[in-house]
């Protein structure tokens, strides 16, 4: 049984439920379900969060103490250990006034200052109002990080897209070779049928029919595969897009004009995210440099404590209930090794300084691989436009040949597997022209021109 109407029915029936999608539309989809970009996205949430936490150390802070104390004995104060009355001896005073004060009871000489038990609670409050620029600059660090969350956010995005050209063109790649397969498969099977009618006109051997069987039985076989390789295309963009099955209806497209090097090389070293989050890892370096520069000045701080609860002894009433002041710390030793860190700080602002010249040497000669990707695919595609006139001729001569007994079998077979192998070697040639001007695109930062020319593409297919 052949296996044409069975494929086109699987094929058919797969694609009744399928979504299809243009390649703007699966681009749009992308940014919507992406796991990896919503992870992202998060990221520079939880940064933006901690920016704006961060605004509160401009801001004093306020609490709420209290305290229960037990005190061995109460505090108190006897009389007679104060002078006058502790350097006077009794044998010196006059026996009436000596007799006056050994009437008077001890406990009139004690005054209680406090109790026991002490409890108390107060309000507090402190407000630095200069730390040696160490707010300032981590206000400064926190704004960095967003920046360089929200850079990689752009990186994520930029090479989803690329993963998004790579697997929806290779829908469309590996349908077009689906096809060109079956279009080989008729064709083979339209020749073996031939060869077998000239077979049993005895104007051909065995050996030529024979051969025009196994041609076919290869051609079924490769047939199966580039099925196979179309359904794997079609998983791993439904996927990617979150969908039970997906369609595409964006063709592979040519230039006519190819964009500018040196433009491409400017853009993408102005203002490529890799760039700009190392320009944010090198204000972050700089911030802790002054974090830790912070830490040989001054500390200057307001200060203030209100009384909310007390007990009811003497010491609370001579105590104020309130007062303010303003402080004043300076470090002299400290053991948390600060000009150790004020080093290390400086070699990351070093790192990240040398980091970003290497990463631009990086991008530049990216952007020179991609555009010699272009040409040499372009030149390709070109060169094999001649090859496939050239088979395709081949094969309609040897068709005939073999019709009027002129040509053997193998002769015509290899006509067309010559002309299904230029035709597959263009395919490749043509995908890979795609995928280079994609990268081209990403690295420069021209994703929107990428959809632009492939919905081109799209219009001028669809009105063919």
């Amino acid at each position: 049984m052949r296996i044409f109407p069975l494929i086109i029915l699987i094929l058919i029936s797969g694609s009744v439920s399928a979504q299809e999608y243009g390649f703007e539309q699966a681009w749009h989809r992308l940014l919507l379900v992406s796991d990896a970009l919503q992870a992202e996205q998060q990221q520079v949430n939880r940064a933006r969060a901690e920016q704006e936490a961060s605004h509160s150390l401009d801001y004093p802070s306020v609490s709420i103490g209290g305290s229960y104390t037990h005190l061995e004995k109460p505090l108190e104060l006897d009389l007679r250990d104060l002078n006058p009355l502790a350097s006077l001896e009794p044998s010196s005073l006059p026996p009436a006034l000596g007799a006056a004060m050994a009437a008077i009871p001890n406990s009139l000489y004690v005054t209680p200052f406090t109790e026991q038990d002490v409890f108390r609670a107060s309000l507090q409050a402190m407000w630095p109002i200069y730390t040696g620029g160490k707010i300032t600059a981590a206000h400064a660090i926190h704004a960095a990080e967003v920046t360089e969350k929200e850079q990689q956010k752009l990186l994520k995005q930029r090479q989803l897209f690329t993963a998004l050209v790579d697997r929806y063109y290779a829908v469309s790649v590996t349908q077009t070779l689906m096809n060109t397969q079956q279009q080989l498969v008729s064709s083979l099977s339209h020749h073996a049928e031939h060869a077998q009618k000239l077979e049993a006109q005895g104007q051909i051997a065995k050996v030529e029919r024979l051969n025009a069987q196994v041609a076919l039985e290869n051609a079924r076989v490769s047939l199966g595969s580039s099925k196979r390789q179309y359904e794997m295309a079609q998983i791993a963009l439904s996927r990617m897009l979150h969908q039970q099955s997906v369609l595409t209806n964006s063709p592979l497209f040519m230039l006519e004009r190819l964009p500018s090097l040196p433009d491409l090389t400017q853009l993408t070293l102005h203002q490529h995210p890799a760039l700009r989050l190392l320009d944010a890892k090198a204000e972050q370096a700089e911030g802790l440099v002054a974090v830790e520069l912070g830490s040989y000045k001054p500390t200057v701080f307001l200060y203030g404590n209100y009384t909310l609860y007390e007990d009811d002894s003497l010491f609370s009433k001579m105590e104020p209930d309130w007062m303010v002041g303003v402080g004043v710390r300076m470090p002299l030793l400290s053991r948390d090794g600060r000009s150790g860190k004020v080093l290390a700080a400086k070699s990351a602002l070093l790192q990240a300084q040398h980091t970003k010249a290497q990463t631009t040497q990086d991008l530049s000669l990216l952007v020179d691989q991609s555009y010699r990707r272009l040409l040499q695919a372009q030149e390709e595609v070109l060169a094999l436009n001649a090859s496939l006139s050239l088979a395709k001729e081949n094969l309609k001569l040897r068709d005939l040949a073999f019709s009027q007994g002129l040509s053997t079998s193998i002769e015509r077979v290899d006509a067309q597997l010559k002309l299904t192998a230029v035709s597959t070697q263009q395919l490749g040639a043509r995908y890979r022209y795609v995928q280079a001007f994609a990268r081209l695109m990403a690295v420069s930062g021209q994703v929107d021109e990428f959809i632009g020319r492939s919905k081109t593409s799209e219009n001028s297919h669809a009105h063919k």
